[in-house]
């Protein structure tokens, strides 16, 4: 592909003055994306934006698509634009190309249709592109036309006559974001909205609560026999999936599973949707499903992906298999805790910030007709509904306010033998099943007792996968007892696999009615199979339904890693990266891995999603060194990249993103004694968390330092701006403020630049920002130009390559005083002082979002 696809985007733009995505191009396989922004700039419009030879092919459509072939609507062909800007959202700043709200009005992908058989692989060239798109907002047949007699870039955007053609025009569509549920109107001032609904909420009863980090106790549902219809209940449909709650961050998204996994590495896309979701502090709780092809939750897929461990293929299914969040309860929401407020309320207000359509969706419920909406759900082949009671707070644990009832029955049994097969089928003709009484792992006179067999439900693969699986553990004997057939054609094997079957009721003698395969259970003990047998069995076709939920049937999925085995093979570990030092033995290469490896919790959360730039020092300190920004073709392919275009280099680079220990190790097993970071994640690449002053000593006491940093501190006080403080590592320190993603890098900048100048008129007497050093007099010198697209910060825990083996470390405002050093912590006593904090004094930098305009205002009015 040509080198200058991307040249002409990039002319137009200053990576440092926009949040836009400035990604390089890339080949993807499989399905290509396509994404629609709404764009208020000069005018409103709407951009199309087709994946072509890794970028996006992109056409302004003044009035946009519509669903109406008599509509033909005029779109320019433009510049291509990166891949990521199918991820875009934000507010592009004045005097900037483009300068506007733009939202992410609709995403999904397309389907090129040839125009013959074995044509050109897309028909820009020939002036017409059919195509089907498979959006949340668009779907269906579409043509693109080029008309060359109007204009070089003119094209129309015809919608093919369909299934889904609608003459309501673009009219139909609903405008807000499929992302973060906003219009091109709202974008701009989203804390807007927030205090409507935390406004609406403390009337509703919501009162104040900190998180504390931890997965949010989830409120359960308690088996029902029957449905039933009645005054102050409401009526939701029950998924087939993942119970998830999603939290959403200042600094980014968390998806917990009901167990208290972290799933956010399984399901990226919906991660992705929550994070775009502009209320910090928010807590959601859902069922994460896959659909399937009739729009169906599919159990099956789902599982294919809870399956799924490696991050490449976890990529290409969040497009191929994408999942959808069905949220259905508000937790948490702009630091009130919502779990007294009625449950009418609480989803009044759901209602109102999730998108109209995305991959985050509202859980619709109907009040009052609970036998409709079961008859409904039963018709459809839905797992179940769920009762609810509207004026009920939410509860951890189960509770009778919520009450599930089943319109499928089916559970999982032991295999414990199989008949032969007879006509044309091949493998065996069914599978004989059991379960036992009671856990056996707790109850020495549980017994394996049969309850039929099963001879449905399968396919030829499946038979030939069982087949397989029967012949490596046979018996003589059957390993169950009750009423058990016999005569010729039955064989026995170990209880070893677990099979889910569906079926209508259990039998009187407790065998099984009708039933259905569905899948071999590889996730499950067969001593988890328990259940009632024999004459104790109920008959009715709901009681004896298995009590877990449908994530109960999941196994939880694994964490998420590169493209093979995560292994590290440490080596020169007695190497001495750090001579001796005031008496004191050389630190190892070893020690420095250990210190990485035993840091790693705390410092994890200040890599995670960033480009991570090295100084590696093979041969220890003494020796020479060398800065390392692109990841090399040896690099292992299970540790992350992410190619992000570099404007020192001019060009794209494969930056290292650090997300977990093995990471973390192979990093440290390179000997890199420096790392650095960018300001902003690669999941937003134009907003950074923080904004950054360095106040860097060179001739000045380090007691100026320490004068300066309270002063910058009582300036931040006064103007209502938190800071953070960390050592440097080498000879000075690092403030931080955070930002919430809420300003671009020059933005940003300009913060700094404010806050320093406060600084210097105030302290003039050991401050300046003369860049200049022989100007600057012995004073410390405030860096703010630490700020902006790729700039960097010394990771926070980071070693530093001086004789003392320091590392950057986190401090509280009480501990900066005369007698703080910037050399204090090093490798060897910083893990004793981690102990004794507790917690990380630095880390709400990655949470908060401050009020930056009232701030802003009063910095201005000190430095007017």
């Amino acid at each position: 592909m040509p080198s200058d696809r991307l040249d002409k985007y990039r002319e137009k733009r200053a990576a440092g003055s926009t949040p836009e995505p400035f990604g390089g191009t890339r080949a993807s396989s499989g399905p290509r994306l396509f994404v629609v922004q709404m764009h208020d700039a000069r005018n409103l419009h709407w951009d199309l934006r087709l994946e072509m030879d890794g970028a996006l092919e992109s056409w302004a459509v003044p009035k946009g698509p519509s669903p109406n072939p008599a509509d033909k609507r005029l779109a320019m062909h433009v510049e291509p634009h990166p891949l990521e800007y199918a991820d875009f959202e934000g507010v592009i700043p004045d005097g900037q190309y483009g300068a506007g709200p733009s939202i992410c009005w609709d995403r999904g992908v397309w389907i090129e249709i040839p125009s013959k058989p074995g044509g050109p692989p897309h028909g820009l060239e020939h002036g017409k592109l059919l195509f089907e798109l498979r959006g949340y907002k668009l779907k269906g047949l579409w043509t693109l036309v080029h008309t060359p007699r109007n204009g070089d870039n003119h094209w129309l955007l015809i919608k093919e006559r369909d299934a889904l053609v609608d003459e309501g025009g673009t009219d139909i569509y609903p405008r807000d974001s499929i992302l973060s549920g906003l219009t091109v109107e709202e974008l701009p001032d989203p804390d807007e909205k927030l205090a409507r609904l935390r406004d609406e909420a403390e009337e509703a009863g919501a009162r104040p609560r900190p998180r504390d980090g931890a997965a949010p106790p989830l409120m359960l549902a308690t088996a029902h026999d029957e449905p039933f219809t009645r005054d102050g209940w409401l009526f939701e449909i029950k998924y087939d999936g993942y119970r998830i709650a999603a939290e959403r961050t200042g600094g980014g998204a968390t998806l917990w599973s009901r167990n208290g996994n972290d799933l956010t590495g399984t399901f990226p896309e919906i991660a992705q949707a929550v994070r775009a979701l502009p209320y910090p502090g928010l807590v959601l709780d859902g069922e994460v499903v896959v659909h399937d092809a009739q729009g169906m939750p599919s159990f099956s897929l789902l599982q294919k992906r809870g399956r799924l461990t490696k991050r490449p293929d976890v990529a290409a299914a969040a497009v191929q298999l994408p999942a959808t969040y069905y949220a259905f309860d508000l937790l948490d929401l702009g630091g009130l805790d919502l779990r007294g407020v009625p449950l009418v309320d609480r989803k009044r207000i759901l209602r109102e910030l999730l998108p109209t359509v995305g991959p985050i969706r509202y859980s619709e419920h109907i009040e009052r007709e609970g036998e409709a909406v079961f008859r409904h759900a039963a018709g459809l082949g839905i797992e179940g509904v769920v009762a609810k009671k509207a004026d009920a707070p939410y509860a951890r644990g189960r509770s009778d306010h919520w009450l599930k009832i089943r319109t499928v029955r089916s559970d999982d049994f032991v295999v414990v033998g199989w008949t032969d097969p007879k006509g044309t089928r091949s493998g065996f003709g069914a599978l004989h099943l059991a379960r036992y009484t009671s856990p056996p792992n707790d109850d020495p006179s549980a017994e394996l007792v049969y309850v039929g067999s099963v001879g449905t439900g399968f396919d030829q693969a499946t038979l030939d996968e069982i087949e397989t699986a029967l012949a490596e553990a046979p018996r003589d004997d059957p390993p169950c007892g009750g009423e058990i057939p016999t005569g010729g054609g039955h064989h026995w094997v170990e209880p070893r696999m677990v099979a889910e079957v569906r079926y209508k009721e259990l039998t009187l003698a407790g065998h099984l009615r009708h039933p259905v395969f569905v899948t071999l259970r590889d996730d499950k003990d067969p001593t988890e199979c328990v259940g009632p047998a024999g004459a104790e069995a109920d008959a009715d076709p709901r009681s004896a339904a298995p009590e877990g939920d449908a994530e109960d049937l999941l196994p939880e999925p694994g964490p998420i890693v590169g493209g093979v085995e995560r292994t590290v093979a440490l080596t020169n570990q007695d190497k001495v990266l750090y001579p001796a030092h005031d008496g004191a033995e050389g630190v190892t290469k070893g020690e420095v891995i250990a210190y990485y490896e035993a840091v790693a919790d705390w410092m994890l959360p200040y890599l995670k999603d960033r480009c991570l730039v090295l100084t590696r020092y093979p041969d220890g300190i003494g020796k020479s060194s060398f800065y390392q920004k692109n990841a090399p073709d040896w690099a292992p392919d299970w540790i992350r990249t992410e190619t992000v275009y570099s404007e020192g280099s001019e060009r794209d680079l494969s930056y290292f993103v650090i997300d977990d220990v093995a990471g973390l190790r192979y990093v440290a097993n390179s000997a890199a004694l420096l790392l650095h970071l960018w300001g902003s994640r690669v999941t937003d690449l134009g907003h950074p968390d923080w904004c950054i002053l360095d106040l860097d000593p060179k001739d000045a006491p380090f007691t100026d330092v320490v004068d300066l940093a309270l002063a910058l501190k009582a300036i931040c006080d006064d103007i209502g701006l938190p800071v953070f403080v960390k050592t440097s590592g080498s000879s000075g320190l690092h403030l931080m403020v955070p930002l919430g993603g809420r300003l671009t890098h020059d933005q940003c900048k300009q913060l700094a630049q404010l806050l320093a100048t406060v600084a210097v008129q105030g302290r003039g007497d050991i401050a300046t920002i003369d860049r200049v050093i022989e100007r600057r007099d012995g004073k410390v010198y405030v860096d703010f130009l630490q700020n902006g697209w790729g700039k960097l910060l010394v990771a926070p825990f980071s070693t530093r390559p001086v004789p003392e083996a320091a590392v950057s470390m986190p401090l509280e405002w009480h501990e900066v005083t005369p007698d703080l050093g910037p050399r204090d912590f090093t490798v060897r006593n910083a893990i004793a002082r981690l102990e004794q904090l507790g917690s990380d004094p630095l880390r709400p930098v990655l949470e908060l979002r401050p009020d930056l305009l009232a701030a802003l205002e009063r910095l201005l009015g000190r430095v007017g």
